[in-house]
Parts: C-alpha cells; structure tokens; sequence
C-alpha cells in the first residue's frame, strides 16, 4: 500500500518530502497564510513554499521566534518573501486583530493553512472560556478561517487562480469519544480526557472541512478545502505527553516521518496542480484517503457543530 511507501494515484507516498511534491512548481504569484510555523512542520511548509516563491506570512504565538527563523530562512534564500504577524489561536481577539491588520494590508490570499494545534493537555480553559483543545484546534482556525474568507474569494475572483484551504488534521479524529462530538460537555472537566479531548478537536477539523467545502461549492466558489493527516512525526506537539514526547522526540525521525516528509502532504494540498478542483477531502500520504469513522462525513453533524462554532465565535458586545 501506498501508506508503507508505495506509489498511490497521485504518484507519491508517504516517503516524499515537501520538496519532492512541489518541484517545478512556480508560486510566485501566490500569498499564503500558515499559522504556528516557528517549528515543525510548520517551519517546513514555510520554507518549502517560500523556496517555490510564494509569499509567506507566518503566523506565529511568538513574535520574536516568528522573526527569528524568518532570518534563518532569508540567509538561506535571499529572494524568497517572507512576513511575520502575530496570532494567538488560544484569543478570539487576537484572531480578530491578525484578520484585521492582514486585510488592511490589501494583500491578495490565495492560500490558508491551519496547521497550528496543541496536543493533550490538562483541563485549560482559553481566553474565551473553551476548553482548550476545542478551542485552539477548531475554534480558533474556524474563525480565522470566515474573517479572510471574504478575501480569499476576492483574490480567487480577480486573479482566475483556485484559492485553497488547507487543515492539518489527525488519524486520532477517529479515536475520541464514543459520541464524536460531546456538544453537551465541552467544558466538563470531569469527564475531561486529554487524549479523547485531542480526538475530539481533530473530528472538528475534519467536519469543519465537510461543511466548509459544500458551502463553497454551493456558492460556486473559487475556493477549495482539505483537511490531512501528516504522518507521526517527531515534532513538539507531543510537549504536553511526558514519556510519549521523549520517545518521539528520540525516535520519530528514525522510526516514522522526519519534518521534511511530515510537511509534504500540508505542500502538496497547497501547491500541486494535481489537486486542483478536488474539495472536502481527507488526503494521508499525498492521497485522498478515507476516515477509519463514518462521523467524519456526518453532514448533520458537521452542521450542528458549524452552528456552535459561529455562536461560540460571535463578538462579545
């Protein structure tokens, strides 16, 4: 199977890097907004699109960090165009001013990747008062996902060239709660469970993709969106997990992915013009690929839970 390294439709496996997927591809006229890309992952699908010359904003919790790996980047690649902006997931205001300051700018967005997340901690409540898994993994990327979407419309409109929206998902979506979505129970912190809890966040961001991509395509819409599972990769994400961090951190790039082919499904949704006009899918190893849960594809489910959300993003009077 394409999974253990072979081949799938697209012709590339779970074994290519971000570079492999994306070689020959020209993003010069592109601008692409990628949120929690100081390191991992996300760091790697900043480069890769900034080395194909897509103009990337970072959109970072930390500031200084952001700035800082923008410097490594450009001694690395002079010409490439890089910006940095803060945005913290875990604040709807933040969310707010990011959406605010980036469309003052009047810069075109053809790209928006919601590839920040946190992974499994203890019972924590957001700026907001949401539990934070729910929060930073399906709130935050929601909202900031409908504040640019008026201009990711925009850009596809005028430019003629497909806009995508692209949400690193989680394998783990199909291994949470036995009702998929407790929309009772969000904030119950005693039947909180911090794994269950990330499962939980990652279904969200599949059934956030469901919903977004058929209300697009009803709108006849310019505008695509994905969701992916990156592999398991020995990345920082594991922070909040103990033994289970220190044995990725160990043995994720010998054992499973490294970052460069962790990143390559996040490029190749972005980038690769084999998936131009493909919608609402769930790609694994540069393929669509299926959910493990029949809820992933729940249209009423996915419904009810977009109508929380935009009662759970509405502006505090």
């Amino acid at each position: 199977m394409w999974i253990f390294g072979l081949r799938g439709k697209s012709g590339f496996s779970s074994n290519n890097t971000a570079e492999d997927v994306t070689e020959g591809v020209d993003g010069s006229a592109l601008t692409a907004i990628i949120t929690g890309s100081t390191n991992g992952i996300g760091l790697e699908t900043a480069r890769v699109l900034a080395l194909r010359g897509v103009h990337v904003i970072m959109a970072v919790r930390n500031v200084k960090a952001g700035e800082k790996v923008k410097e490594d980047l450009l001694k690395k690649m002079k010409d490439a165009k890089i910006d940095v902006m803060a945005l913290d997931l875990n604040s709807q205001a933040s969310i707010r001013s990011f959406a605010e300051e980036f469309i003052s700018k009047s810069l075109p967005l053809n790209i928006l990747i919601n590839n920040a997340g946190i992974n499994a901690p203890p019972f924590t409540l957001s700026e907001d008062g949401y539990e934070q898994q729910f929060a930073v993994n399906h709130l935050g990327p929601f909202l900031l996902t409908n504040l640019l979407l008026d201009t990711m419309k925009k850009t596809a409109s005028e430019s003629g060239i497909e806009g995508r929206i692209v949400s690193v998902g989680s394998a783990m979506h199909a291994y949470g709660y036995k009702e998929g979505i407790r929309f009772d129970k969000i904030n119950d912190e005693a039947s909180y469970h911090p794994p269950n809890a990330y499962a939980q966040s990652k279904l969200c961001t599949m059934l956030h993709t469901l919903e977004l991509a058929k209300r697009l395509k009803e709108g006849e819409i310019n505008v695509t969106a994905n969701v992916l599972h990156p592999g398991i990769v020995g990345t920082n994400i594991f922070k909040n997990r103990g033994a289970l961090n220190k044995f990725m951190t160990v043995a994720g790039n010998i054992v499973f992915k490294n970052i460069q082919q962790g990143a390559s499904t996040t490029c190749y949704v972005a980038l690769n013009p084999k998936v131009k006009g493909i919608s609402g899918e769930y790609f694994v190893g540069n393929n669509i690929s299926k959910s493990a849960t029949a809820m992933a594809k729940d249209p009423e489910m996915a419904k009810k839970l977009w109508e929380l959300s935009e009662e759970m993003t509405k502006p505090k009077s």
